[in-house]
C-alpha cells in the first residue's frame, strides 16, 4: 500500500502591517511665517496619523528653508537644506501638503519648492491636502488649486482635504470642533489606502507619459 507523504504546513505569512516598515510621512507647510497656523494644522495632522499607524514623520517649513532657495533657478543651484527637503518629499510614503491662501492660491514659495520636484517622483503617492485662510470662503483652494497641482504629478490625492479658518484656532492651537472632526474623517477615509502600503506602484506606461 502506498501512502501519500505529508507535506509540511506552509509558513504563516506575517500580516501586511507586521511585515511593513514604518511609513515615512512628510508634512510640507507653505506658510511664510513662524509661528504659523498652517504649520500648526499640518503638525496636528501628522500627530493624528501617528496615532493610527507606525510612522516616521518630518515637517518641512517653507518659512525656514525658503530664503535659501528662493533665488535658485535649477535644482543644481539649490542649497543642501532644500535638496534634503526634496529628497524627503520624493521618498515619502505619504505627503501632508498645506498652504495658507494667498491671492486665491498657494504661496509662491510653496509652488517654487514643488517646481523642483522630479516630474514622476510622486506618481501614485498618497497626498493629504490642507489649507488655512481668513474665512470659509477660501475653502475651495483645496479643490481648485491644490488638487490640480498634485494631479500634474499623477499623485493620489486623498478623498478629503482639511481646511481651517482663523476662527478654528486659539492663537496657533487648533480648537476642538468641526475642523478637528474633519481631520478625523479625512484620516478615516485615508486609512484603508495607507494601511495597505501607502504608495501605489505605477505602471511604466503611466509614469513615462
Amino acid at each position: 500500500m502506498t501512502t501519500t507523504p505529508t507535506l509540511p504546513a506552509p509558513p504563516v505569512a506575517p500580516t501586511a502591517l507586521e511585515s511593513r516598515r514604518a511609513l515615512r510621512v512628510v508634512g510640507v507647510s507653505g506658510s511664510l511665517h513662524e509661528p504659523s497656523k498652517t504649520t500648526a494644522l499640518i503638525a496636528e495632522i501628522l500627530r493624528r496619523v501617528g496615532a493610527h499607524l507606525d510612522v516616521e514623520s518630518s515637517l518641512i517649513e517653507v518659512a525656514s528653508i525658503g530664503p535659501a532657495f528662493a533665488g535658485a533657478l535649477t535644482r543644481d543651484a539649490l542649497p543642501p537644506e532644500a535638496r534634503d527637503a526634496l529628497q524627503q518629499i520624493e521618498t515619502a510614503d505619504l505627503l501632508v501638503a498645506g498652504t495658507p491662501v494667498y491671492r486665491a492660491s498657494y504661496t509662491g514659495l510653496f509652488k517654487h519648492l514643488f517646481d523642483f520636484v522630479e516630474q514622476y517622483a510622486l506618481v501614485g503617492r498618497p497626498v493629504l491636502l490642507a489649507a488655512t485662510g481668513g474665512g470659509e470662503r477660501h475653502a475651495l483652494i483645496i479643490e481648485h488649486q491644490l488638487r490640480p497641482l498634485f494631479g500634474f504629478f499623477q499623485a493620489l490625492t486623498l478623498p478629503l482635504g482639511v481646511y481651517a479658518s482663523t476662527s478654528d484656532f486659539d492663537g496657533y492651537v487648533l480648537r476642538e470642533g468641526s475642523v478637528s472632526e474633519r481631520i478625523d474623517l479625512a484620516l478615516e477615509r485615508a486609512l484603508p489606502i495607507l494601511s495597505h502600503g501607502g504608495r501605489e506602484t505605477p505602471s511604466d506606461r503611466i509614469s513615462t507619459w
